[in-house]
């Protein structure tokens, strides 16, 4: 999740990029969240709701960021657990 809030800080206001950071097993550290998703509206929103984007990075505390937000995302526990993934979607 911490790879997705500094990805959001980084894609600022670009369109069409979109990242999912997130573990095969469900959790990510000690979280029920998988991971969460993150794109050039990601800071927007936090915005909009009054986050300071920047602390929660330098806290260490994506999940409540994301939370706050609702781009968790949570699958349960899986049952497997082969790696973590970071997705990269391009829009053309």
């Amino acid at each position: 999740m911490e790879l997705a809030l500094a990805f959001a800080l980084e894609a600022a206001k670009t369109r069409g990029v979109t990242l999912l950071s997130g573990g095969t097993d469900g959790t990510d550290g000690p979280t029920d969240a998988a991971g969460a998703l993150a794109d050039g509206q990601t800071l927007t929103q936090a915005q909009a709701l009054g986050l300071e984007t920047r602390t929660y990075l330098d806290n260490n505390d994506s999940y409540h960021f994301f939370e706050k937000i609702q781009d968790l995302l949570i699958t349960g526990p899986t049952q497997t657990n082969v790696m973590d993934l970071q997705i990269i979607l391009v829009e053309s």
